[in-house]
């Protein structure tokens, strides 16, 4: 008995930790859906033909987001481990080659948006949209490199393991996109009205104040005392950089593979008639929100995870992976018993359409049986990712969702006729393979002296640069 208190006072103290570091963040994520749901009340009350385009514009949008930050994903996990390790004097050195990173990163995503027309095309947008999306595209676009430069502040300020700042910015930025929204769109202060390229102008503008607010602070603020961020000027090493690229593009391609796969899944559903797409469109914004909690506590995983590895603390690894992924299951316990209790309910806040609401109440249901497989897959990465264990989780998840996820789907809506609920049913199967392969990754991985000992910080030695 004697010798089981001080486990579960360790166990105590790691719970205690990752909540502390996962409740910034998980509103720093609601924040993010919360611009989503403003540029869409925005473009709904200037015209259904502007809220079209910039449904469209924002689903093409998510993709370079997506990308961003899953390259970008890399910084948390380096600065970790080195913040874990005591080395935190070379953490100036990472986030300095983060930052050329971030830029060129951004540059290119600035490229690719406003040069997306061939993809409007292949996603069947209705001619009619054509100007308007693309308009919006182009003004957007412009936030590219604040976006990734924002994540790079944000990797740095998670992987020391202070989340708050992300919080207050990410609301911040929220609140500044409300008003400039309205006058971008509808035209004040003397300004004409511009409708979707408004709204993309509004949004890019806000990512630029963020991202130089973020930047201001972690300049300044005594936390970062110390880190000598910026103490000379570096040109980029691209071996170091390689490096970052080497963690954080399998990341980027795994989070590319699940936003497809949801886009897959919606494009096909599309084919079902505007019903079936109302209430598909409703279960999965329900489904996205509740997402926000895992995938807050995901990121405080994975920073934890990280210490562990800097300290060679083997079995930290193991406490902080296994708590966070307990704690995990406990949210989605509170997802899914909502979402199995008061399905037509939660659909009913959403619309007035009597078969729309019934047919999102089925689509809620699977939704809330999946929410133990979508938290245990979330939560194992972002444990995986602290270990910079990248490569063979994109390859589980590019099986689980494509190899799996969207055949079974499919099979299911079209040969079975089983419409919009099949293809729920693929995301369930998809999401319970990824699940279990993941869990038993990081299981497996935990346990290894490779991943756990000093050997990780190994791989990634700081380089100093040339005189």
């Amino acid at each position: 008995m004697n010798a089981f208190r001080p486990d579960r006072a360790r166990l105590a103290r790691e719970i205690g930790a990752t909540v502390r570091l996962a409740l910034p963040l998980i509103l720093a994520q609601l924040a993010a859906i919360g611009s989503n749901v403003i540029d869409a009340m925005l473009s709904g009350h200037y015209s259904a033909h502007v809220l079209g385009a910039v449904a469209v514009g924002a689903s093409i949008w998510s993709l370079a987001i997506v990308s961003g930050i899953g390259v970008m994903m890399s910084v948390p996990p380096s600065v970790s481990q080195l913040d874990g390790a005591g080395r935190r004097a070379e953490v100036g050195g990472v986030f300095r080659q983060a930052l050329w990173l971030a830029a060129t990163l951004g540059v290119l995503l600035w490229y690719v948006v406003r040069h997306a027309e061939p993809l409007i095309k292949l996603i069947g947008v209705a001619p009619s949209l054509y100007t308007s999306v693309g308009e919006f595209l182009r003004a957007i676009s412009w936030g590219a490199p604040a976006l990734t430069c924002y994540f790079a502040l944000r990797g740095l300020s998670e992987g020391l393991s202070l989340t708050r700042p992300s919080m207050y910015f990410s609301f911040g930025g929220l609140l500044l996109l409300v008003p400039l929204g309205y006058v971008f769109m509808f035209g004040r202060l003397g300004l004409p009205p511009q409708g979707a390229r408004g709204c993309g102008i509004a949004t890019a503008t806000a990512l630029w104040v963020e991202m130089l607010g973020f930047a201001t602070y972690v300049l300044y603020h005594r936390n970062y005392r110390g880190l000598n961020l910026l103490e000379r000027f570096e040109w980029p090493h691209w071996r170091r950089i390689g490096q970052l690229l080497h963690i954080g593009l399998p990341m980027a391609v795994t989070l590319l593979a699940e936003a497809g796969l949801f886009v897959a899944a919606a494009l096909l559903i599309g084919t079902l008639g505007e019903d079936v797409v109302a209430s598909h469109q409703v279960a999965l914004n329900v489904a996205s929100l509740f997402f926000m909690i895992p995938l807050g506590l995901a990121m405080a995983i994975t920073v934890r995870v990280g210490n562990a590895v800097g300290r060679g603390d083997p079995a930290g690894v193991r406490y902080a992976g296994f708590c966070g992924i307990g704690l995990t299951l406990v949210t989605q316990l509170v997802s899914a018993g909502l979402m199995l209790a008061l399905p037509h309910f939660i659909a009913s806040l959403y619309t007035h359409d009597a078969k729309v609401t019934a047919l999102a109440a089925q689509l809620l249901v699977l939704a809330g049986l999946f929410q133990f497989s979508d938290g245990i897959q979330v939560a194992s990465n972002g444990a995986l990712r602290g270990l910079k264990d990248t490569r063979v989780p994109m390859a589980i998840t590019l099986f689980a969702y494509w190899g799996v996820g969207m055949p079974v789907g499919w099979w299911l809506a079209f040969r079975h006729g089983l419409g919009a609920r099949g293809m729920w049913m693929g995301l369930i199967a998809g999401l319970s393979v990824a699940a279990v392969l993941l869990f038993a990754r990081f299981w497996r991985s935990s346990r290894h002296p490779h991943f756990v000992g000093e050997s990780c910080l190994d791989e990634l030695p700081y380089i100093p640069p040339s005189p």
